[in-house]
């Protein structure tokens, strides 16, 4: 299907973030313009604000390509969330109504049931979507703005924390401690829950990275 000449940003962006593009895999305008139906301006044009989000970079002499992101930046990128998204739950905080609250709870009690279930995927994914309705509801747009940049750098980071042996009930608390401070409409506690909640995904993100390493250098026992 040819896609049309102003989505080309668009189509070039979800192919990034789905993973049809893999870190570090080459991006030729010729091959993406005949692929999306666009002109190389358009492609071109493309690159350049994928660039600026920090989803592709250019390479001298080589030419653009899905930039990688590694472990230690990607607990960097949560960190600078901690602090947008907290402000974001101080303002959640503000202006949230019982209606909100109750969609908030609703929320929660589909992580839980996911949980129980043994459905870590499932309730990270339900994780993705109370942090994104609360966003909405600090009607804060340079917040979402810029939390939407941070969130693309990091899809390829979206399960690794929840497998973490005991992450996902502790995520569960700290996610319910926020929706808690959101409901008593108490800012200074909604952004502290906030904060708190992100600065224990670093760590787990970094824990991660370590049981990794630490995998990876184990000697083989089949190794003679």
């Amino acid at each position: 299907m040819t896609i049309a000449r102003p989505d080309a940003y668009t189509a070039l962006r979800a192919e990034i973030l789905s993973g049809a593009l893999q870190p570090s895999e080459r991006l030729v305008e010729t091959e993406l313009a005949q692929r999306f139906g666009v002109g190389r301006a358009a492609v071109r044009t493309a690159l350049a604000r994928l660039t600026q989000e920090g989803l592709v970079e250019h390479e001298r002499n080589r030419g653009a390509r899905v930039r990688l992101v590694g472990e230690s930046e990607a607990a960097e990128i949560l960190e600078a969330r901690a602090v947008l998204e907290g402000l974001a739950a101080r303002h959640a905080a503000r202006h949230a109504t019982p209606e909100d609250i109750d969609e908030l709870r609703a929320v929660l009690a589909d992580m839980r049931d996911r949980l129980d279930a043994g459905d870590l995927l499932g309730a990270s994914d339900r994780n993705a979507v109370l942090h994104s309705r609360l966003l909405a509801l600090a009607h804060h747009g340079t917040v979402d703005r810029l939390v939407a940049v941070l969130k693309g750098q990091l899809v390829r980071f979206q399960y690794r924390t929840i497998l973490v042996p005991g992450r996902s009930e502790r995520s569960f608390g700290e996610h319910t401690a926020i929706v808690d401070a959101i409901a008593a409409g108490d800012p200074d506690a909604a952004e502290a829950a906030m904060r708190r909640h992100l600065g224990h995904v670093a760590e787990a993100l970094r824990e991660a990275q370590r049981n990794s390493a630490s995998t990876a250098a184990a000697p083989n026992p089949t190794d003679s």
